[in-house]
C-alpha cells in the first residue's frame, strides 16, 4: 500500500452526522446488555417484564437480549462501513457512544420503569434511592455525550 493510501481522509470526507448515530446505537445496545447480564442475570433484581410469571419474564429477558444482539450487529457493521469508506468521524462517534448509553438508561429508568410499569429497578425495598441513582447515572453519560458532541462540532468548524 502507498503513502497516499495510508493518509487521513480529508475532513469533508468525514460522516459526522452518521458516525454520531451509529455509535449511539452501538452505546444503547451495550447498556442493554449491562442491564441484562447485571441486573436480570447476575443480581435478579428484575426480569425485563415482571408483570406476569416468572417464566413470562425470562421469555422477556430473552426478546431483549435479542434485541440487543441485533442492534450490536447491526450497529457494528454499519461502523465497519464507516471505517472502510474512511467516513468515521471518531470523535463524532465518541460522543455518540454516551449519548447511546445516557439514553437507553434514561429510557428505561423513565419509560419502563415509572411510566409503563414494567419493572421497577429492584423489589423489596425503597425504590427512590435506586430510581435517583439510575437515572442521575443516566443524566451523567448523557451530559458527557453532550460536552463531547459539542467539542467535537467545535473541532469540525475549526
Amino acid at each position: 500500500m502507498n503513502d497516499s493510501a495510508r493518509q487521513a481522509p480529508p475532513p469533508s470526507a468525514l460522516l459526522p452526522r452518521r458516525s454520531m448515530v451509529v455509535c449511539a446505537v452501538i452505546g444503547a445496545a451495550v447498556m442493554a446488555a449491562i442491564d441484562e447480564i447485571v441486573f436480570h442475570q447476575i443480581l435478579a433484581w428484575h426480569h425485563f417484564f415482571d408483570r406476569s410469571t416468572p417464566a413470562v419474564g425470562l421469555v422477556s429477558d430473552g426478546l431483549l437480549h435479542t434485541a440487543e444482539l441485533l442492534a450490536l450487529v447491526a450497529g457494528f457493521v454499519l461502523y465497519a462501513d464507516l471505517r472502510r469508506r474512511h467516513a468515521l468521524a471518531p470523535a463524532h462517534a465518541l460522543a455518540g457512544l454516551f449519548l447511546g448509553l445516557g439514553g437507553f438508561q434514561l429510557f428505561d429508568g423513565i419509560v419502563d420503569h415509572k411510566l409503563l410499569h414494567l419493572h421497577q429497578v429492584r423489589y423489596g425495598v425503597d425504590v427512590l434511592l435506586y430510581d435517583l441513582v439510575w437515572n442521575a447515572a443516566a443524566l451523567v453519560l448523557l451530559a458527557v455525550g453532550a460536552a463531547l458532541a459539542v467539542r467535537a462540532r467545535r473541532q469540525v468548524r475549526s
